[in-house]
């Protein structure tokens, strides 16, 4: 397989192109193609034990997206002009524990393991996720802990965008209960399995950013250990 090695420069002019983009340009679509890119890298994305606690709701209906806005406050300008529009969902601690189905199914048909060590495997995350960091103290702790790993993909998503020209905007303003309730309605959590975790919108920018980029200094965030 022929690889193209991406120069460190191309790396930091992508994340500087990127930009929380406020209003998008209404007339500018994202090819499939480039989309579909944007997709794989989250697909692709890495999560603790392997087990991908997300779904990615792709939310083009017009309709749709109007019954959004009305919960959405930080999305007012997104939902009307973005090209695309994604919700990033997160699983139940029902599905994410050791010992669940969903996780088994995971590991044998999806990752396809042997049978003969798949249980060492499932052993491995039950200490992990019992021992190492009490996941199941409470549904909360366990649901949050699934949430934070969205956020792999979620970053991916914008990044790859970035890499090809196309603008994003992560987005946690929202009624969270009243989305849920939105998505259940419409049979899209799987019967509970599923919580809403952000939304990203993706699209070309109408304007360029009002304000410079702020960064701290490199040496104000990052301290090393020698």
């Amino acid at each position: 397989m022929t690889q193209r090695v991406i120069k460190r420069q191309e790396i930091l002019d992508a994340f500087n192109f990127r930009r929380a983009i406020k209003t998008f340009d209404p007339t500018k679509k994202i090819s499939e193609e480039d989309f579909n890119v944007i997709l794989e890298a989250a697909r692709l994305s890495p999560s603790s034990c392997g087990i991908e606690p997300w779904k990615f709701l792709v939310v083009q209906n017009q309709e749709f997206r109007e019954k959004l806005k009305e919960i959405s406050p930080g999305a007012q300008g997104h939902l009307p002009t973005a090209s695309h529009f994604v919700i990033i969902l997160s699983r139940a601690s029902e599905d994410t524990r050791y010992d669940s189905e969903y996780v088994k199914n995971q590991w044998l048909n999806v990752m396809g393991v042997p049978d003969e060590i798949s249980d060492q495997i499932i052993e491995g995350i039950r200490n992990f996720q019992v021992n190492q960091q009490n996941l199941f103290e409470n549904e909360q702790k366990a649901l949050d802990w699934a949430k934070r790993q969205t956020f792999l993909p979620f970053a991916n998503m914008m990044t790859v965008g970035a890499l090809l020209g196309i603008d994003s905007c992560p987005i946690e303003g929202f009624y969270i209960d009243k989305v849920e309730k939105l998505l259940a309605e419409e049979n899209l959590l799987e019967d509970g399995h599923l919580a809403v975790s952000a939304m990203v919108a993706f699209g070309y920018r109408a304007n360029e950013p009002a304000f410079p980029r702020g960064r701290k200094d490199m040496k104000d965030i990052v301290q090393w250990i020698n």
